[in-house]
């Protein structure tokens, strides 16, 4: 039992409502269906009994009659007493029996029937004679045992009440079926707010802050449609207001940092002047110093890839071109893998640029460097390939990766302190959403991490 409900909690919700609506319209279809086959089929019986028993009684008295007279014509009375083709007359007269009609063996009729019959009572019984279905109504005609007995066809009344089975049975099916089809109308359409709600939830928890759900005239909806948009503006306004201050206090770092950056060069300058300490001192500062340089600006970066709407400066770039002006001062010992021909992606060059050289960053300072650059197709996508030398990333981090501030341990890539910013991968990630794109981090055969980049190709 439960194995059966947890399989049943797997079933989507849209389908559970659509399976329920099938069970119930065929549970009331099979009910319709089983009392119109009762009451149909019983009164259709009951009015065949009927009508053959009260021809049977007619009969009997006609035959009756013959034989109280003596007449010779009993056998052509016995004829013209079938009526109904396929219908037979028996007369068990004196021993011996007479038919009349449809030829049967009279050996066929139940013998409880006519016992039934000859003593004193009228009896009649559904039989089966030659393959074929009749009513056998048995009369007795004489104090002295004599029977007569009439056997009425039901072959015509068997197929009726076989095509109405058919025909309840296939309503029944049917009722089902658009039970199950009524079911997934109904789901779909109550479930659409959610399915809009789930669409729209997803795109902003991939960064797209304009994500809205339309506004809806139903009472039920339209206080969930107004309170997701209202939550929807204030986060993007939240988002974009600190995007601004990120952006403005890193604009304001620029120039002190830019007089400390020469003034540590200045320093370097003059290190032979300095005592050993205060040269190590001046070495520490440098680079921290630059640390915090690229910090300011990768902040920069990030918070004017939030303000730029996406799309607005995109055109068609080959990737190939792209790889091969990597600076070699990243991917110096790469290997260069180009699929034949070359994809092309709707793209800003400047943060394609960004996005390769950010990897192969990440590759020198994590992963040993770069030791393959591949551009190829995946999943009808075009894709870049940055494999790396290191150890690889732990299956449990390769999102977190991706998050800001995540670098050395931390992002299971190197236990040692790299000097990086720990924002270099949540650029990359940016700069891919907002080309449409995505980027994830597997594997490379062999050993190693491969990060890959995955665009939509666009016809050369």
């Amino acid at each position: 039992m439960n194995r059966l409900c947890r399989r049943w909690e797997a079933v989507s919700l849209r389908w559970r409502v659509a399976l329920a609506f099938g069970v119930v319209t065929t549970a009331v279809a099979a009910l319709l269906a089983v009392t119109t086959w009762q009451l149909a089929s019983t009164f259709m019986l009951d009015q065949r009994e009927r009508g053959a028993t009260n021809q049977a009684v007619v009969d009997a008295r006609l035959v009756a009659d013959s034989l109280g007279r003596g007449s010779a014509d009993l056998p052509t009375l016995l004829v013209g007493l079938t009526g109904e083709p396929r219908t037979a007359v028996l007369l068990r007269s004196d021993g011996r029996w007479t038919t009349a009609g449809r030829q049967v063996d009279a050996d066929g009729v139940s013998p409880a029937l006519l016992a039934l019959a000859a003593s004193g009572t009228p009896a009649r019984q559904r039989l089966v004679l030659d393959g074929a279905p009749v009513l056998a109504v048995a009369l007795p005609v004489t104090a002295d045992g004599d029977l007569f007995v009439r056997l009425v066809p039901l072959t015509e009344l068997d197929r009726t009440l076989r095509f109405l089975s058919i025909v309840l049975v296939a309503g029944t099916l049917l009722a089902g079926l658009l039970g199950v089809l009524l079911g997934w109308w109904t789901a779909r359409r109550a479930l659409s707010p959610l399915t809009e709600l789930t669409d729209a939830a997803g795109r902003m928890a991939e960064g797209d802050l304009s994500a809205r759900l339309p506004v809806r005239r139903e009472a039920d909806l339209a206080p969930l449609a107004a309170r997701f948009n209202a939550t929807a503006d204030a986060l993007s306004e939240r988002v974009q207001r600190d995007a601004r201050f990120a952006g403005d206090v890193s604009h304001e770092l620029r120039t002190p940092l830019t007089t400390m950056i020469n003034a540590v060069e200045v320093l370097r300058r003059r290190r032979a002047d300095l005592p050993e300490t205060a040269g190590r001192a001046v070495d520490l500062l440098g680079a921290d110093v630059q640390r915090f340089h690229r910090m300011v600006e990768d902040l920069l970066e990030i918070s004017r890839g939030i303000q730029v709407p996406d799309g607005h400066d995109l055109a068609p770039v080959d990737l190939a071109v792209v790889v091969e002006n990597v600076p070699a001062s990243l991917a110096a010992d790469a290997v260069l893998e180009v699929v034949d021909p070359p994809p092309l992606v709707l793209a800003d060059r400047r943060r394609l640029d960004q996005v390769l050289a950010n990897l192969c960053d990440n590759a020198r300072h994590h992963g040993g460097g770069a030791v393959r650059l591949g551009v190829v197709r995946r999943d009808a996508r075009a894709a870049i390939e940055v494999d790396d030398a290191g150890p690889g990333v732990p299956a449990d981090l390769r999102e977190r990766v991706f998050e800001r501030f995540t670098r050395g341990a931390r992002s299971g890539l190197n236990g040692a302190y790299s000097g990086g910013t720990g924002l270099g991968l949540a650029l990359v990630a940016q700069h891919v959403r907002g080309l449409g794109g995505r980027v994830w981090v597997e594997d490379r055969p062999g050993g190693g991490a491969r990060f890959v980049v995955a665009l939509e190709e666009v016809p050369s």
